[in-house]
C-alpha cells in the first residue's frame, strides 16, 4: 500500500516551515481507495514567494483547521503504507517537524520518485516534477497546489511501476513488509485479486518473484494454482507468501509482458519459452506464371514476410484459411489480386511497418499502446489523451522499453490472427 504525499509549506528557515496545504491519496499500487486533501492554518506567515508560487495566502488559512486537527487523519491514512513523494525527503521532514511539535513520533517507509525517475528514466533532460510529467505528455492541472502535484506524482508513479520491468520496486516493498511466515491463508490471497486481464507475480518470503503468469482472469488463475494437485502447483502452494499483479486491459499487453518480463527475470518455476517461435512464415511469392501468392515456408530472412508461425504445419493450415478467404484463384484482374493481397498484408502483418497497436487499457478513459518501429517491437504503455497516440516522440517516452526479439513479433503476428478488436495506427517515421 503506497500514500501518494504533497504538501506545501508556508516557507522560511529550516525546521521552521509549517504545512499550508496537504494532499494524501491512498494507493494500493493499481487504484486510489482513499484519499484527504485540504488547507491547514499553519499558525505563521506565507513567506511571499510561496504566496506568488501558489496562489494562497494568509487570508485563505484564516478558518483552515490546525494541523492537530488533522493529525488523526493523516495517522489513519498512511498507516501500514509507503509514503511516495517527489522529493520525498523534504515533504517527509516537514511532515514528521508537524508532529514532532505535538510530541508524536511519526515514522514511515519512505519511496521518492525522483530517484525512480533517474533510475527508469534516465534520459529524461530534467526529473524536476513539472518538466518531467510535461516530457512524458502526463496532463496535469493546478500545479504549485498539493492536490494537483500529489495527482501528477501518482500518474508519474503509476507509469514508473509500469517501467518497472525487474519488479525491483514491489520486490523491496515485500521484503520490508514479509517478516517470517505470512499469517493470511491463501485463499485469502486470492480474494483481494482482480477478476480481470493482466500479469501476476507470486513471491517467495524474501520478496522474489518464483513465478510470472498471465491470464484473462487473474483471482481465478491463482486460485487454480493454489488448488491444483501438480507437482508445479505443490511447489508454488508451498513457497508464495504474497502474490502481486499488474492489470493490463489488453491480453495482447499481457502476452507481451509475460514473456520479456519472464526472460529479464528468470523465476524458478518457469520453464523456459521456446526460443523457436519464428521458425516459419507465410511469405509473398510469385509463381510461375507470373501470379502473386503466398507460400508457407521455413523462416530464413526473406522479405515480404506475412506472418510468423511455431510450426509448417499451423503455416499451411492458415495459408488454407487465407485462400479460402482471399479465393485468390478465382481472381483474375491483376489489379484486384495486388488489392486484396494488400489489404491481407494491412491486417496482418507488422513487417517493415510502424505502428501503434492501441487496445483497451486498464481503466475507464485509458488505452493500452503496443509500438512496433520498422517491424521491431518497442514496447508496451498506456495512454489517456488521443494526441499522445500521434506523437511518436511522446510514445517512446511513455512506453516501458522492451527488446523485441523474433519470439516478441510471433507473439504480436500470432494475436492479429486470431483478434480483430485491436486498432491499427500507421506512424509516419
Amino acid at each position: 500500500m503506497y500514500a501518494i504525499l504533497d504538501i506545501e509549506s508556508t516557507g522560511g528557515k529550516y525546521n521552521e516551515e509549517g504545512i499550508m496545504e496537504i494532499a494524501i491519496h491512498r494507493f494500493n499500487g493499481h487504484e486510489v481507495v482513499d484519499k484527504f486533501i485540504g488547507l491547514i492554518n499553519p499558525e505563521r506567515t506565507i513567506q511571499p514567494f510561496v504566496v506568488n508560487l501558489t496562489g494562497i495566502n494568509n487570508k485563505m488559512l484564516h478558518s483552515a483547521p490546525k494541523f492537530h486537527e488533522v493529525a488523526k487523519r493523516i495517522i489513519e491514512i498512511t498507516e501500514d503504507a509507503i509514503l511516495v513523494a517527489h522529493n520525498a525527503q523534504f515533504d517527509y521532514r516537514i511532515l514528521r517537524t508537524e508532529f514532532r511539535r505535538l510530541g508524536y513520533d511519526f515514522k514511515r517507509k519512505t519511496l521518492c520518485t525522483v530517484d525512480l525517475s533517474k533510475q527508469l528514466i534516465p534520459e529524461a533532460e530534467s526529473h524536476s516534477l513539472g518538466k518531467l510529467v510535461r516530457s512524458l505528455g502526463i496532463p496535469v492541472t493546478d500545479r504549485h497546489r498539493a492536490n494537483g502535484d500529489a495527482i501528477a506524482t501518482l500518474k508519474l508513479f503509476k507509469l514508473l511501476l509500469a517501467k518497472d520491468s525487474d519488479k525491483t520496486i514491489i520486490k523491496s516493498v515485500i521484503r520490508e513488509e514479509s517478516t517470517g511466515e505470512l499469517s493470511s491463508k491463501q485463499l485469502d490471497i486470492v480474494e483481494n485479486l482482480p477478476s480481470e486481464v493482466g500479469v501476476y507475480y507470486m513471491h517467495n518470503k524474501d520478496g522474489e518473484i518464483i513465478y510470472i503468469g498471465k491470464t484473462k482472469n487473474i483471482k481465478k488463475r491463482v486460485n487454480q494454482h493454489f488448488t491444483n494437485v501438480g507437482e508445479l502447483a505443490r511447489k508454488l502452494q508451498k513457497e508464495t507468501k504474497k502474490v502481486s499483479f499488474e492489470k493490463t486491459g489488453s491480453e495482447l499487453v499481457a502476452l507481451l509482458k509475460e514473456y520479456h518480463e519472464i526472460k529479464g527475470n528468470s523465476p524458478k518455476y518457469n520453464s523456459k519459452k521456446n526460443k523457436n517461435g519464428y521458425s516459419y512464415g507465410l511469405y509473398l511469392n510469385q509463381d510461375k506464371k507470373g501470379k502473386l501468392g503466398f507460400v508457407a515456408e521455413r523462416a530464413n530472412g526473406q522479405s515480404n514476410r506475412l506472418s510468423s508461425f511455431s510450426s509448417l504445419k499451423a503455416s499451411k493450415a492458415f495459408l488454407q484459411k487465407l485462400n479460402r478467404e482471399l479465393s485468390l484463384d478465382q481472381t483474375e484482374s491483376t489489379v484486384e489480386r495486388e488489392q486484396r493481397i494488400a489489404q491481407v498484408f494491412q491486417k496482418y502483418s507488422i513487417d517493415r511497418r510502424s505502428l501503434a497497436l492501441v487496445d483497451r487499457g486498464r481503466e475507464l478513459g485509458e488505452k493500452s499502446v503496443i509500438l512496433v518501429e520498422k517491424g521491431h517491437f518497442l514496447g508496451i504503455g498506456f495512454v489517456e489523451l488521443n494526441y499522445q497516440l500521434n506523437n511518436i516522440a511522446i510514445l517512446e517516452k511513455l512506453i516501458t522499453a522492451m527488446n523485441g526479439d523474433e519470439n516478441s513479433t510471433f507473439i504480436i503476428e500470432s494475436y492479429l490472427r486470431k483478434r480483430n478488436r485491436l486498432s491499427v495506427l500507421e506512424l509516419n517515421q
